[in-house]
């Protein structure tokens, strides 16, 4: 039994399902309202949904058309075999291309590359992720790069992260991107057009998992955090 608001005629919620994941939340975005909770409040590692974060203050803090020079830190400094968009240092991207490869196929040498356009450096950029992170009313967040990879000082927990994502997808640029299953990179300096398709099966039509309703979400995994996930659906408006 997990308490419910009093705006949905109820005072608790029966019937809540035994999931597999470590913690979880259920969130109305309307009014922040938790109808489920489990290890709500417990530090977890994010992996990937970190970049719900590093996209939202991207949004914030630059025009769509700003250009970013793709750095050999923000290439190379990242863990060898993890996700990438395949861009090249020295390559000029968008801003609005680099959250495309940030958000569908969750490019971490795009992460950096935004990280560093806005702070200077990643290690800047993490502290600016956890300050707006306290902004939104977290809690329990620590990060500590824009990627989600292994650091055990990086963190957050299940209510947190719906925080976040709540925010974000309150702000209409990030919503428009983080709801695209398709999208291609027009061609750059160093390269081809590059087309990508979402990583987020919930959002792909041709997958077993799609959800029909799904407007937006966000998926990680790291061997530390296993698997993570945030993901917003829309029935009858609410």
């Amino acid at each position: 039994k997990v308490q419910a608001g009093a705006s949905y005629g109820i005072s608790n919620l029966n019937g809540a399902p035994d999931i597999v994941a470590e913690s979880a939340v259920v969130m109305d975005a309307n009014t922040g309202t938790i109808l489920y909770g489990k290890e709500a409040d417990t530090k977890r590692y994010p992996a990937s949904i970190t970049k719900v974060m590093t996209a939202l203050l991207a949004v914030e803090n630059c025009k769509m058309s700003d250009v970013i020079t793709y750095s050999n830190a923000a290439v190379n400094g990242i863990e060898a075999g993890s996700s990438t968009a395949g861009i090249n240092v020295g390559a000029k991207l968008t801003v609005e291309d680099s959250l495309y490869a940030l958000m569908l196929v969750s490019a971490n040498e795009a992460a950096a590359a935004i990280a560093e356009h806005i702070s200077g450096s990643t290690t800047e950029f993490a502290k600016l992720m956890t300050k707006r992170a306290k902004e939104l009313g977290c809690t329990h967040t620590q990060f500590k790069n824009p990627h989600g990879l292994p650091n055990e000082e990086h963190y957050t927990t299940a209510h947190d992260m719906a925080i976040i994502f709540d925010a974000a997808l309150k702000n209409d640029v990030f919503r428009y991107v983080d709801s695209t299953a398709a999208y291609t990179i027009p061609a750059t300096n160093l390269s081809e057009s590059r087309p990508m398709h979402t990583h987020m099966p919930l959002m792909a039509k041709e997958s077993d998992l799609y959800y029909e309703g799904c407007i937006g979400g966000k998926t990680g995994f790291a061997n530390e955090a296993e698997h993570t996930l945030v993901v917003a659906a829309e029935r009858n408006g609410r």
